[in-house]
């Protein structure tokens, strides 16, 4: 069984930087891809990006598109989410998941996923 833990979340003002860790647990070799997702309050879970587990492929939402990286380390099966410039847009609780190799759901929808953390606490004020 997959268990993910995110951190590293907190407040933070316009234009700071924070980065956020997700620690993964158990069996991996099923994992075809890690992403990131937020939700903010009244808003549906949105997809920030992704890395394949194997490959190291990354893909990112418009919004974050050059602001934010996803990095891993599989040694230490651990994600990262590196954001830089933040914007009060950018406040949500932000999620790690894990996509298994197979799935019929793309890798922007959040069906695709099949293991989620308890997500971490971002805020941006302006």
């Amino acid at each position: 069984q997959v268990q993910l833990v995110e951190s590293g979340g907190g407040l933070v003002q316009t234009g700071d930087s924070l980065k956020l860790s997700c620690a993964v647990s158990g069996r991996t070799d099923s994992t075809y891809a890690m992403s990131w997702f937020r939700q903010a309050p009244g808003k549906e879970r949105e997809f920030v990006g992704t890395i394949t587990w194997g490959g190291g492929y990354t893909e990112y939402t418009d919004s974050v598109e050059g602001r934010f990286t996803i990095t891993r380390d599989s040694a230490r099966n651990t994600l990262y989410l590196e954001m830089n410039f933040l914007k009060p847009e950018d406040t949500a609780v932000y999620y790690c998941a894990r996509r298994l190799s197979g799935s019929v759901y793309g890798l922007r929808n959040p069906q695709a996923y099949d293991v989620w953390g308890q997500g971490t606490q971002v805020t941006v004020s302006s």
